[in-house]
């Protein structure tokens, strides 16, 4: 059906998605370069590359989003009993100051959305593997959650 060739080159653009770990925005930077050099060669390596830069732009709208939402929460939750007048004197009021039982339902719901980042973090690396071993067999692998950028 596909070529070795073409199967190498779509599993290296998947793979090549983990670079993030390594180099900031390397999750772009090198699925882009692998895929725009090889796209017009095969079909199979054109959807492949637009899948990973699909799945990898909506999981940086997804953790960008979760974390719109807990950041100023869980700071706000925090910081709401400090008097930043004493904080300047002591850091030990900082501690003294917060109160966890004051604190309402806003910070469990910031925990919960640090807790579901942390989940689409892991999510995301399982699936890039899961692709890349679906396109090293040849076959064709959307990736769930997906926003269709490229189309």
């Amino acid at each position: 059906m596909y070529s070795t060739s073409e199967k190498n080159t779509a599993t290296l653009i998947h793979l090549s998605a983990l670079t993030q770990y390594f180099c900031p925005f390397g999750n772009y930077i090198f699925p882009i370069i692998i895929w725009s050099a090889k796209k017009n060669d095969s079909e199979f390596i054109d959807f492949n590359g637009k899948q990973t830069l699909n799945f990898q732009l909506s999981i940086f709208l997804y953790t960008l989003l979760l974390g719109l939402v807990a950041i100023p929460i869980l700071l706000f939750t925090l910081f709401k009993n400090i008097r930043f007048d004493e904080w300047s004197h002591s850091c030990n009021s900082y501690f003294e100051n917060i109160h966890l039982a004051d604190s309402n339902g806003a910070l469990i719901f910031a925990i919960i959305a640090i807790v579901l980042l942390v989940f689409l973090k892991v999510f995301e690396f399982i699936l890039i593997v899961y692709a890349a071993v679906r396109a090293s067999n040849g076959e064709k692998y959307k990736y769930p959650l997906s926003i269709s950028f490229f189309k």
